[in-house]
């Protein structure tokens, strides 16, 4: 890219001054990438240089990360010959070229709240903080939060003193700018209105939830009825750039295939954490900013490298504790039903000091540290977060658990389906005379084992009409011999479900669509105690909450061959 002395021979713009954006690991990136934009809007009189020091442990991703964004980096040896007028990084722990400018150095979390190993030598130190050299030479400045991170700074270094600027938070901002936007997070990653969305959120190291209980993912989503909740992950950048995405997707393989919405380490975690209805996490960041947004929280691990006298240990003293080996669904629902909204105000309150203005005050910092006059345009405001994109696949199996009450014309069923890939995580549940478990599989299950031991086959998309679905039903259990029913929906409402001897019932169900799974664990467990399947209204209980009509009706005999 043209920097150096003879830049303005193959620049297209001309600056008045250069400013010099310092990355070494994804998480500091994200943090200039997310906040950066909004302060330079429109402005052409600052020429933006974007530099990679390669010295982290955790510098996988980054390159390809200011690629992706449209970044022209410049390589760490040339700083020399680019003379910035201001370096701003997210990173404390970057190595500062020689020279007089200074460097603003914004924090990748919520304050100073953890102790982290020092590359520099065998000790720990505070995360966010720069080296007391750069201190020393009165060229750093720090952005802070919160008055009592000062404090806290102070206290652990001396030599900080002077260089702190109150900015606020632009994250937290944003989060709480875009719960306006709830409903449509949720749409995008899948979330059905009556769903319940979980999301775990681990920090790195040997001490994060993850660290902790790495089975946690998977045994959540076999406790929770995959009708009544969805599972999400937001899982530090640090875990993938010094594992890689390919080991933590190996090591998760069973909760990926059981729907876990695994968020992308950039952006995506943040409308992730909007749309949540409960938050399980540690003592990162992204939990204290979960909390301080209002959400339920239960704590699964809290390291020893957290720092005492933190809003992280504020929460930690108030919030309440998993048990990762007990009984998570009544956990979840606990501390569903005991969360008041303003629970964890106190610790927001220590936290971020005068929320909605962080954008406006770090444009105010960077323009004064540039010595330019802020442009005339307004202030930037924190803007509602993008819609992100789907990050799960679609689960492809079920163990299914049915127990049906009441008379044989008029049963109740109720339904409890956990993805078949993670159900030897959960609890057995025996069977009865009237309590039957099944495995049903859709028509795009990619392991062979699982479609020729289901006793139910479900069609992924509903057919067109219904001879389609006759017809699709026909050649499903001519293929699968060891199956008991196929069920197909049919566009434009219901579903057809055909038994092995023949008969084909029309199951027509009250309230928002459903996939053929539910109506076709009716007719299975009817199809096992006897029940008539003609003319019959059985009541569909989903989990334990929600309930449908669900009328049952014989249609003429549908030969198999």
């Amino acid at each position: 890219m043209p920097v150096g002395h003879d830049a303005h021979r193959w620049s297209t713009f001309h600056g008045e001054r250069t400013l010099v954006v310092a990355v070494r690991t994804v998480t500091s990136a994200v943090r200039v990438l997310e906040a950066l934009p909004p302060l330079l809007r429109d402005d052409s009189r600052v020429t933006v240089v974007f530099a990679y020091d390669p010295t982290s442990a955790f510098n996988a991703g980054v390159l390809d990360l200011l690629h992706a964004a449209g970044c022209r980096v410049a390589p760490w040896e040339q700083l020399g010959s680019i003379a910035p007028d201001l370096i701003l990084s997210a990173s404390e722990n970057i190595d500062v070229p020689e020279g007089d400018c200074p460097v603003l150095v914004l924090p990748h979390g919520v304050g100073f709240q953890k102790l982290v190993p020092d590359s520099r030598s065998e000790r720990e130190r505070l995360s966010g903080v720069v080296p007391d050299s750069l201190l020393e030479s009165g060229r750093a400045w720090l952005a802070i939060s919160h008055p009592a991170q000062e404090e806290q700074l102070l206290a652990a270094h001396p030599k900080a003193a002077g260089r702190t600027l109150l900015v606020g938070d632009p994250c937290f901002d944003e989060l709480v700018a875009s719960r306006t936007h709830r409903k449509a997070y949720r749409e995008a990653l899948g979330v059905a209105d009556h769903q319940r969305l979980v999301v775990v959120s681990s920090t790195w190291g040997p001490t994060s939830l993850l660290g902790s209980h790495p089975d946690l993912l998977p045994r959540l989503l076999a406790q929770l009825s995959c009708d009544e909740a969805r599972v999400g992950a937001i899982v530090h950048p640090n875990v993938s750039s010094a594992h890689g995405t390919w080991q933590l997707r190996t090591l998760q393989a069973a909760a990926l295939d059981a729907g876990l919405l695994l968020m992308p380490p950039v952006h995506a975690w943040r409308p992730a954490l909007v749309a949540a209805d409960v938050l399980v996490g540690d003592h990162g960041s992204v939990t204290l900013y979960g909390a301080a947004a209002g959400t339920p929280l239960l704590l699964a691990a809290f390291g020893s490298d957290a720092v005492p006298g933190t809003a992280a240990h504020a929460l930690a003293a108030v919030a309440p504790r998993l048990d990762p080996r007990g009984d998570l669904r009544r956990q979840v629902e606990d501390v569903v039903r005991e969360h008041t909204p303003q629970r964890y105000a106190a610790v927001a309150a220590q936290a971020f000091a005068e929320p909605g203005h962080a954008l406006a005050r770090l444009r105010a910092a960077l323009y004064q540290l540039l010595k330019l006059p802020e442009p005339f345009s307004p202030p930037p405001a924190s803007l509602a977060l993008p819609v992100p994109d789907p990050p799960a696949a679609p689960v492809t199996s079920w163990q299914v658990t049915t127990d049906v009450t009441g008379n044989g014309i008029a049963p109740t069923v109720t339904v409890h389906r956990v993805p078949a890939t993670v159900s030897a995580y959960g609890a057995a549940r025996p069977d009865s005379p009237t309590r039957f478990t099944h495995l049903a599989c859709t028509d795009d299950e990619r392991d062979h084992r699982l479609t020729e031991s289901a006793s139910v086959l479900v069609q992924r998309h509903p057919a067109p009409t219904s001879v389609g679905a006759l017809r699709w039903i026909e050649d499903t259990l001519t293929r699968l011999p060891g199956s008991l029913l196929a069920a197909s929906a049919v566009r434009g409402g219901g579903h057809l479900v055909g038994l092995r001897d023949g008969r084909v019932v029309e199951a027509a169900i009250t309230g928002p669509a459903v996939d053929p799974g539910l109506p076709a664990a009716v007719v299975h467990a009817c199809l096992l105690v006897g029940a008539p399947l003609d003319d019959t209204q059985a009541t569909l209980r989903i989990g334990g909450s929600r309930e449908e009509d669900v009328v049952l009706r014989i249609r003429p005999a549908w030969p198999i061959g």
